[in-house]
């Protein structure tokens, strides 16, 4: 097709091209519309269930470019995993234009994960002239919350937890600019018209920090005590990870008796000084993804030996949301930073549960009103021979999808009972889950079944068969014996 329209540069042809992948709330439209605007093309671009659809008109030689550039030049965000030309007759429209979403059609477009800061926000986070300044929930189309806050697909603002912030003028107009890189940012929002942080103590009220609940829970990490803070993905517990008393304090009240504790500097150079950290590495931990990663221990003495005992490797991390980099600014030094559960139950995603599940451990939480609508646990990860290595995906990684070269049935595979995740097989695709966990609790294994039914339900997937292990005890074999599907089981 691209040769087709390289061949005479004056005819007008016209082309429908769909781009599949995962593609949706990246700034790819944006991104489209940008493309066309330089090669002066006209047509549409618009969000649909099966990915991002383009209909463009002009110059075929323009239009042969715009083709070869469109996966070359995507945002880096973007996974382009396919791309269909299919010439059609031109309609003779004058410009280029953004279309609403098309909700009709077969649901096979990945979501996105949630992405960390990039460079940009970072910028205007810290730049007191910036009206961002200092706000935990600032984004653009490069990077900000996406499967934590997404409820249904195409991916559009209407259709994510982001529904009930209306967006002030400002934020409005930078939405609805294509010039912008916030354009159609579907959690974009400031301090005037975005999602509130409140401090509240132990005795559940703010005192008085109302007026600065950042600067409260800062407090309360300097002091030793434990401070719960609602992330990304759900809540998280952070302690002084250079405290002994304060680490055993948490471990003892979390039920974690030996297994190695997350940490998270403020920057890489304070990484640098306590583990050893490679060219892959420091690009990893700068990425999108922005996982924990397992790195080697070159200065044991700048932790707690409650950290990681009897280990000589780190799971080491960096702020990858605007939050996470403030409050790590402001403390400037390296902080215990676990889920905040109880040992083997999931995240807590809610103030109202938090305060019951984590209320023993916690001295004091900061709460933020942008609601989570599924618990996304941090990934962890570790470079083997300069490859990556993923150990638990979540963040960052989940639910990009695997391709494969040839269509399966629908098939759900439950997983193990330990560290446990589902997968479908999809159309061409397998569609992992985030991390759920052991299934030891009955909460976990209610998060896997709720993870089942969200997943369906977001894709449209009715599964033919369900997969599940043999061991007739495991959690995983009993939901899938009670399933209306076919089980089938493999060793």
């Amino acid at each position: 097709m691209t040769a087709a329209l390289s061949q005479a540069t004056a005819r007008r042809v016209a082309a429908r091209i769909t781009v599949r992948g995962a593609v949706q709330g990246t700034g790819f439209r944006p991104f489209v519309f940008r493309l066309a605007d330089s090669l002066a093309l006209a047509g549409s671009v618009r969000n649909t269930p099966f990915g991002v659809l383009i209909v463009a008109e002009g110059a075929s030689d323009a239009l042969a470019e715009f083709v070869r550039r469109l996966p070359l030049e995507a945002p880096p965000a973007a996974v382009v995993r396919g791309i269909e030309v299919e010439e059609v007759a031109p309609d003779g429209a004058a410009r280029f234009a953004i279309e609403a979403s098309d909700p009709a059609g077969e649901l096979v477009v990945a979501m996105l994960p949630d992405l960390a800061t990039c460079p940009e926000c970072r910028r205007e986070l810290f730049d007191p002239e910036d009206r961002r300044f200092s706000y935990p929930f600032l984004n653009c189309t490069a990077c900000g919350p996406r499967l934590s806050i997404i409820e249904g697909l195409p991916y559009d603002r209407p259709l994510t937890a982001m529904r009930q912030f209306r967006m002030c003028p400002d934020c409005a107009a930078e939405y609805g600019d294509p010039g912008d890189r916030r354009f159609h940012a579907q959690p974009v929002a400031c301090p005037r018209c975005g999602p509130r942080l409140w401090f509240e103590g132990h005795d559940r009220t703010a005192g008085p920090y109302a007026t600065y609940p950042l600067e409260a829970a800062v407090a309360v990490v300097r002091s030793g005590r434990i401070l719960g803070v609602k992330g990304v993905g759900g809540y998280q517990l952070l302690v002084d990870a250079r405290n002994d008393a304060a680490v055993a304090r948490l471990r003892a009240r979390k039920g974690r008796e030996a297994k190695p504790l997350a940490v998270m500097f403020p920057d890489l150079e304070a990484l640098r000084r306590v583990a050893r950290v490679g060219e892959e590495e420091a690009r990893l931990l700068t990425s999108a993804s922005a996982p924990i990663l397992l790195l080697p221990l070159v200065d044991r003495s700048a932790l707690s030996a409650e950290v990681a005992p009897h280990l000589r490797s780190v799971g080491a991390m960096l702020p990858y949301s605007p939050l996470h980099h403030l409050l790590l600014a402001r403390l400037n030094f390296p902080v215990v930073c676990t889920s905040g559960n109880f040992s083997e139950e999931p995240m807590a995603i809610a103030a109202d549960d938090a305060r019951e599940r984590l209320g023993a451990i916690a001295d004091a939480f900061l709460h933020h009103d942008r609601p989570i609508v599924r618990h996304v646990d941090d990934s962890v990860a570790r470079v083997v021979d300069g490859e990556l290595l993923v150990l638990r995906r979540a963040r960052g990684f989940a639910p990009l999808p695997v391709e494969l070269r040839e269509h399966l049935p629908t098939v759900r595979a439950l997983g193990g009972h330990l560290k446990n995740a589902v997968a479908w097989s999809h159309g061409s695709q397998i569609i992992p889950s985030q991390h759920i966990g052991d299934l030891d609790h009955p909460l976990s294994l209610e998060a896997l079944q709720r993870t089942v039914a969200d997943y369906e339900r977001l894709y449209g997937m009715t599964p033919a068969a369900v997969a599940c292990d043999l061991h007739p005890d495991y959690a995983t074999t009993r939901l899938a014996l009670s399933s209306t599907t076919t089980p089938t089981s493999r060793r």
